[in-house]
């Protein structure tokens, strides 16, 4: 797990990335997309992963969560910053991470109260970063970032080994570094939100006064029911229509 942060902040907001920030596919799978059209890996390697992946999966699911980027083995963390290169920093451009324009407009509200806002998420910690600087640019503000780690070598170039340093970033895992970040930066949680969108995300939100269910699962729907959690359906990515909420958005966050 790495965590990135700056100033500190009486409140916080800590907002998943998968399926909450982006839609499908995750940022994972984008990235892989892109070391497949580089050849940096094959979509042989990529299919006996999978299917090694979902024969481990229903005997040991723990274990093969935690051996579930032996795929990345061998590849360069360099991969991740040309990759960043090849997104565009313009936010309306269409190669650009298609960050939910109502997700965008949410941090933007964040950042205008003076609260301080993460990304907790299950992706590798290198590519839930270049999320938050995409983010941070976008919305001029610094975001911190809680990921899953993964070991690399410590030769030079630095690649990655395949293996999970530490913790998987899901469930009780969010629900830590959640804490974790409170105590640092003297958040106060029950006045603080959280932003997730599966069962994954549920101790994370369970761990604020201010739960929001973001384009839940069946599971997390009957429990944002059941708790009166705000529900939250956000489907326009950004630059999706020219003279709607993306404009808006541009308008809001340049105050």
């Amino acid at each position: 797990m790495t965590c990135v942060a700056a100033r500190s902040e009486t409140v916080g907001a800590f907002f998943d990335i998968d399926g909450t920030l982006l839609p499908a596919p995750s940022l994972e799978w984008r990235f892989t997309g892109y070391l497949l059209e580089r050849n940096e890996i094959s979509s042989q390697q990529l299919g006996r992963w999978l299917a090694h992946f979902a024969r481990t999966f229903w005997r040991n699911r723990h274990g093969a969560i935690e051996g579930n980027k032996r795929y990345l083995s061998g590849i360069s963390e360099a991969l991740v910053k040309d990759w960043e290169k090849s997104l565009s920093c313009g936010f309306l451009r269409a190669d650009s991470l298609p960050f939910f324009e109502e997700a965008l407009l949410r941090i933007a509200w964040h950042r205008a109260q003076g609260h301080r806002v993460f990304l907790v998420s299950g992706t590798l910690a290198p590519l839930a970063r270049v999320a938050a600087r995409a983010l941070a640019a976008d919305v001029a503000a610094d975001i911190g970032v809680c990921a899953t780690e993964l070991e690399a070598a410590p030769r030079s170039p630095r690649a990655w080994s395949g293996r999970i340093v530490g913790e998987h970033m899901s469930g009780a895992a969010k629900l830590c570094a959640l804490q974790m970040l409170a105590a640092r930066y003297g958040i106060a949680v029950i006045r603080s939100y959280a932003y997730g969108d599966s069962a994954a995300d549920l101790q994370m939100l369970e761990g604020v006064g201010n739960a929001v269910a973001v384009n839940p699962t069946r599971a997390l729907a009957r429990v944002a029911r059941k708790r009166r959690w705000q529900t939250c359906l956000w489907e326009k990515t950004l630059g999706e229509t020219p003279n709607g909420p993306a404009r808006q958005f541009a308008s809001t966050a340049a105050r």
